[in-house]
């Protein structure tokens, strides 16, 4: 099967997207995980606004990041290969199969954990700084996850 101009259109649009949205999550990563950034300095967020705005970057990259590639990005890649677009977990477990993402169950967790680093944030410095610290690791698992589905569409020549 071979998708409309449209459904590359889109596809082209998203990978672009995509790849904007994986660099900038990296360079804010990049800022952030300095020595020093510990819990100590998560309890003072009030007092430096410049690294409460780098967390809050942080965060709301991973998130974004994250829903462009689960809820926008994969259901066009896997209606443009003919796949049936279902619910987001049956999208992911189709993800999983093709071999796009490492792990539906780990994507879950990613959401768990992106929900928690913005609840938590005022809250908790602890809970924070781990919710943080995982979110630094989870990086790497959605930057792979979108050289994968990128890398499935230029293979493919809807680039």
């Amino acid at each position: 099967m071979r998708p409309d101009a449209a459904q590359r259109e889109r596809l082209r649009f998203l990978c672009r997207v995509v790849g904007k949205e994986a660099r900038h999550l990296l360079d804010t990563r990049q800022r952030l995980f300095v020595a020093g950034f510990d819990a100590q300095a998560i309890s003072r967020l009030e007092d430096h606004p410049a690294l409460a705005d780098c967390v809050e970057a942080f965060v709301g990259r991973f998130g974004r990041l994250q829903d462009t590639l689960g809820d926008k990005l994969l259901p066009a890649l896997l209606a443009a290969l003919g796949e049936r677009v279902a619910s987001v977990a049956d999208n992911l477990d189709r993800a999983e199969r093709l071999g796009l993402i490492d792990s539906a169950d780990a994507w879950f967790t990613m959401r768990a954990l992106r929900n928690q680093m913005v609840h938590d944030y005022v809250e908790d410095p602890l809970l924070l700084l781990a919710a943080l610290d995982a979110g630094r690791t989870y990086t790497d698992t959605l930057n792979l996850a979108a050289e994968r589905m990128v890398a499935e569409v230029h293979q493919r020549g809807w680039l």
